[in-house]
């Protein structure tokens, strides 16, 4: 069941997203050639707490880190530790915070150092297709509006969406419902009312949408090794704009 919140708990939310977006700033401004993601991880997971919330995805289902750390072809899940990031690397960084009973989740793809102009592109048609899917999140719409506006601008592009993993609701759970996928029909699922609050991620590959998980059991990789990139923010649906929720 799709639950509308009220505005008390936005707020919440909001707080919630807002240490999220705080903590995915930090570790962006730390990103550089020799800096390893369990670094990474350990500031993040310092900042969160600092600011009295606690880190969401640490021991989620088993999931060992504070964040997840995706460089290159990894396109969700990756365990932070030893690896060394390197210049031309890309690393996605999606983090997640509890907060009074209530989940912010936001993600980011980030250079590291000078990076192709592939990289480049890639990051900035993956920023894009999430701001072309939140303008569809309307009070009154459909959800598949919101994916067929993401699938829609990143295929203009020549790129990929990736299918297996989607967008969410999100509240007092990191994952409520509804799924939303990043690919299909506009017109179809329910409608969008005031008080939904969803977290809508697009992970995009220059190559094929197909991902495969290796053998830790989270790391998600393109198939044909080609890089992927991802983001995500959480907002609530409110009138004809959304609000964005993990804003710093």
């Amino acid at each position: 069941m799709i639950i509308c919140k009220s505005k008390r708990e936005i707020d919440y939310l909001l707080k919630a997203g807002s240490i999220a977006a705080q903590a995915q700033e930090k570790m962006a401004e730390l990103i550089a050639p020799g800096i390893t993601t369990g670094e990474i991880d350990r500031l993040a997971e310092e900042f969160i707490s600092r600011n009295g919330a606690r880190p969401a995805f640490k021991g989620y289902r088993g999931f060992p880190a504070s964040v997840c750390s995706s460089v290159n072809d990894q396109v969700v899940h990756g365990i932070p530790g030893d690896r060394v990031l390197k210049e031309g690397d890309i690393v996605s960084l999606d983090v997640g915070t509890i907060m009074d009973g209530f989940y912010g989740d936001c993600a980011r793809t980030v250079p590291v150092g000078k990076v192709s102009r592939e990289a480049e592109q890639l990051i900035e048609v993956t920023r894009k297709s999430l701001e072309e899917g939140i303008a569809r999140a309307q009070e009154g719409g459909r959800l598949t509006d919101i994916s067929h506006a993401i699938q829609n601008y990143v295929e203009q592009h020549g790129y990929s969406v990736v299918r297996d993993y989607v967008g969410h609701g999100i509240g007092r759970s990191m994952h409520e419902a509804p799924q939303i996928p990043n690919f299909g029909p506009p017109n179809r699922g329910p409608r969008l009312k005031k008080g939904m609050t969803l977290a809508i991620e697009p992970m995009v590959n220059c190559g094929s949408y197909e991902v495969k998980t290796l053998k830790d059991g989270w790391t998600v990789v393109t198939c044909d090794g080609s890089l992927s990139a991802h983001f995500e923010d959480s907002i609530a649906i409110d009138g004809d704009r959304a609000q964005i929720l993990t804003k710093p």
